[in-house]
């Protein structure tokens, strides 16, 4: 059972109807300086900002999002996955592709609830999707449709999934502050060390 608000829990009740928009939040590597830079997009006409989790973020609309499948919710570790699909010729795409990392980007999709009338905010923005870029394609559409690009994403329990090697890996582990103690682990085991005795000459 979802746990809404007050103020959503009481707005959804009266069945006066309601606007729901999803917002995506990306925070990507950039190619160029190395710095991990955020980008907000949402399902509205125009740029707007939203507080989530008391710190404000821009998001960009006009467009860039044409779609998005729904978001199912479930009990347990699960990988779940979930299809973006943004405007390819929207400027802040083709940067977002072009100029950063986005393979295993982390990715949070909040859901906002506006009034139909008065277009205000029901309540603040409620997370739900957690996870992290998967993969980018950009399918072939039909004669006259708008170019796409497609954004599949998984949830954060893909990070259970990792095997053992790769999370004691030497790059994993230098993540850590730098943490050097794995850099021989490759070679461990295959080059002789002699401890407490005289080395055999060949």
């Amino acid at each position: 059972m979802k746990d809404f608000d007050a103020a959503t829990a009481a707005y959804v009740g009266s069945r006066a109807g309601v606007v729901a928009r999803s917002l995506i939040w990306i925070t990507a590597e950039n190619r160029a300086t190395g710095a991990m830079d955020a980008l907000g997009l949402w399902s509205g006409l125009r740029d707007q900002a939203f507080s989530i989790g008391g710190a404000a973020r821009n998001y960009t609309g006009a467009g860039a999002v044409l779609g998005a499948d729904p978001i199912i919710s479930g009990a347990g570790l699960a990988v779940r996955s979930y299809m973006l699909n943004l405007s390819s010729v929207a400027p802040e795409i083709e940067d977002l592709v072009k100029g950063y990392k986005t393979r295993g980007a982390p990715v949070e999709v909040h859901r906002a609830l506006f009034h139909p009338a008065s277009r205000a905010l029901v309540a603040p923005p409620r997370r739900v999707f957690l996870g992290q870029v998967d993969q980018i394609s950009f399918p072939e559409g039909m004669p006259g449709e708008q170019p796409s690009c497609a954004i599949a994403l998984v949830s954060e329990t893909r990070a259970l999934t990792r095997p053992l090697s790769s999370m004691k890996s030497n790059a994993s582990q230098s993540l850590r502050g730098g943490d050097p103690i794995r850099r021989y682990a490759d070679v461990s085991g295959v080059v002789p060390v002699y401890w407490g005795e005289k080395q055999e000459k060949n």
